[in-house]
């Protein structure tokens, strides 16, 4: 499980006050980003030597509580599934123990052309730990 701090800045939110719905997606990836820093996956060197490419193929998304300017949030990322071209990952927005916002994340692994690819052994080993 990996975990990413942001607060919340006023070009975040929206008319009310709250944090615009498109930016959870925005800081979800923010954080996936890091997860997958912090796993030892530099994404540059993937493209450049691999290949490879990570895309989002699918996104379900739960808006539970709204989060507004200058709440500190944290984002959870916790990997739930490895198949040889697909990463499942749940990711949840949180402030403090409450809640705001979950998702369920499907990434695949695309040549940089946009063709499916499967995820390279060096990448799995560091992924399959995680499930445990």
């Amino acid at each position: 499980m990996h975990s990413f701090d942001l607060r919340v800045y006023y070009e975040d939110t929206d008319l009310a006050g709250i944090v615009y719905y498109a930016n959870y997606l925005k800081f979800i990836e923010r954080a996936r980003s890091e997860w997958v820093r912090v796993l030892g996956v530099d994404q540059v060197q993937m493209k450049a030597r691999q290949g490879l490419v990570f895309a989002v193929r699918r996104v379900e998304a739960d808006y539970l509580r709204p989060a507004k300017f200058d709440d500190i949030l944290r984002v959870v990322t916790e990997c739930l599934a490895v198949s040889g071209a697909r990463i499942e990952l749940r990711q949840e927005v949180l402030r403090g123990a409450e809640r705001l916002f979950v998702a369920v994340v499907t990434l695949v692994c695309l040549t940089d052309a946009g063709a499916p690819a499967r995820i390279s052994q060096d990448i799995r080993a560091k992924l399959l730990p995680l499930l445990d």
